[in-house]
């Protein structure tokens, strides 16, 4: 046997083994009710220890291509094409060759760790469900009749509900747009999803805010796009930074979310949002504009988005409800030219047929009422309470080990920690003591900081969450 397993690849030994044996047999190599190596015989041809080929004998012997027997070797299987039995596919394969990427191994631990009842959730990146509208909802379920049709809507989504956000987009945000111009996607993913995925190619270079939330997504990595980093300050990104980034890399897209950031809470200073749209005009660069907090703001002052700036239909806009009204609830949307709109529509139209139709009408109706307004004065309300909270919690318990900027709207608190530790040791001893974070890492490239969302810790929790976070650092300085 002239091949050899690649000892500097991070596919462990054994599978590779398995793999070129499977390859093999796929192939012919190794026809049916031949004998294979003994264990101890391939061991010494590919210089490896004898417990790694037994490893990989027992993983073919698990997919039924061989056949182990005492006295007989192994041999072959004389069934490997299913004449007798069916043969078992080697998912294991499948799942590495898949070109959607799984979510960060970090980012699946805390999300099966904040399902436990008896973790302080200051991790998720939702609102605590003390906050979502539900006796609201409760009332339109009981009082208002449903009289939209159950056949597949509109291939943008429901008409009325475009026409609501048409309404309430102008009414909070100044934006002035045909509801034409508006495709329904379940949440903001989902409209990220689509832009990614229609409008632009393997190669690509995207530029995204360091930190971000997009840094934690591995959409832009299973599209094959090449991400650059722009770092975000007190005021946001600098556009400097951008036009030296497009001199170098051809940039094709840039990525903001311009209010109460996540995860620093910072808000693009107006100058820069100017300048951005000169630079996007210049360039002829889109911009994709993701504002789920601006109408979180604790100041009840709503900062112009660039949407609303935009005079050149240069800037896609994605909102939703999930982090202002609840986020199993599934509404989101993008506004942006309507030939653009059509071409994600048709993508969504062949992922899933539309959006489902019961969310879409108590979207409408939760919208296109009073209860809305009511809301969202009380959301800005409890989410000030709890940034309070959590800042007087920190300050009397991390003073002297934390450095923060305390953001005027938005769920997410951004600390830097003045002590140089391992942030991941810090992440395990803390969800020990029973409280979960995000390390700084997840979403980008600084080191030594941690993200805490207070609009999901209730506020009678937060307190003793942050002791538990104290304890947990002071146990691994």
């Amino acid at each position: 046997m002239e091949w050899k397993p690649n000892r500097e690849d991070k596919k462990p030994i054994y599978k590779q083994i398995a793999d070129y044996i499977e390859h093999g047999i796929s192939l012919g190599e190794f026809p049916p009710d031949s004998v294979l190596p003994s264990e101890r015989t391939l061991a010494k041809e590919l210089q490896v220890n004898r417990s790694t080929v037994v490893a990989a004998y027992e993983e073919l012997q698990a997919l039924g291509v061989i056949e182990r027997k005492k006295g007989s070797g192994t041999r072959v299987s004389t069934d490997i094409w299913g004449i007798a039995h069916k043969r078992i596919p080697n998912w294991g394969r499948y799942m590495e060759d898949g070109s959607f990427l799984p979510n960060l191994p970090l980012v699946q631990r805390i999300r099966t760790e904040t399902q436990k009842n008896d973790l302080i959730n200051l991790a998720s990146g939702e609102l605590s469900p003390s906050l979502f509208p539900t006796s609201q909802f409760r009332t339109i379920l009981s009082e208002v009749p449903f009289e939209g049709q159950l056949g597949y809507d509109h291939p943008q989504g429901n008409e009325l509900l475009r026409k609501t956000i048409s309404a309430h987009v102008k009414e909070y945000k100044n934006i002035e747009i045909d509801p034409a111009s508006i495709l329904i996607t379940s949440g903001a993913q989902q409209a990220l999803h689509l832009i990614v995925q229609c409008l632009l190619k393997p190669g690509d270079a995207v530029a995204i805010e360091d930190p971000s939330y997009c840094f934690s997504l591995p959409i832009f990595q299973s599209a094959g796009l090449r991400t650059f980093l722009l770092p975000v300050d007190q005021h946001g990104i600098n556009p400097d930074d951008l036009v030296s980034l497009h001199k170098k890399h051809r940039i094709r897209m840039l990525f903001l979310n311009p209010d109460y950031q996540n995860p620093t809470g910072t808000v693009l200073s107006l100058e820069r949002r100017r300048r951005v749209l000169e630079l996007s005009s210049e360039f002829g660069i889109p911009i994709i504009e993701d504002d789920p907090y601006s109408l979180t703001s604790f100041k009840e002052e709503v900062n112009p988005t660039l949407k609303s700036m935009d005079t050149n239909g240069n800037v896609l806009y994605i909102s939703s409800l999930s982090k202002i009204v609840a986020s199993g609830l599934r509404i989101g949307w993008v506004i942006g030219p309507p030939q653009v709109i059509q071409r994600l529509a048709d993508a969504k139209q062949q992922v899933d047929f539309g959006h489902s139709v019961f969310p879409q009408w108590i979207a409408h109706e939760f919208l296109g009422s009073e209860y809305f307004s009511t809301h969202i004065s009380m959301l800005r309300k409890q989410l000030k309470q709890r940034r309070d909270e959590i800042t007087s919690s920190i300050k009397d318990l991390l003073d002297s080990q934390v450095e923060y900027f305390a953001p005027e709207g938005g769920i997410h608190l951004w600390c830097k920690l003045k002590s140089s530790v391992n942030e991941y040791s810090l992440l395990e001893e803390s969800m020990k003591n029973g409280v979960a974070f995000v390390p700084g890492s997840v979403f980008g490239s600084r080191k030594g900081y941690v993200r805490f969302t207070f609009g999901r810790g209730e506020t009678t929790l937060i307190h003793e969450g942050i002791l538990r976070f104290a304890a947990a650092l002071k146990s691994i300085q």
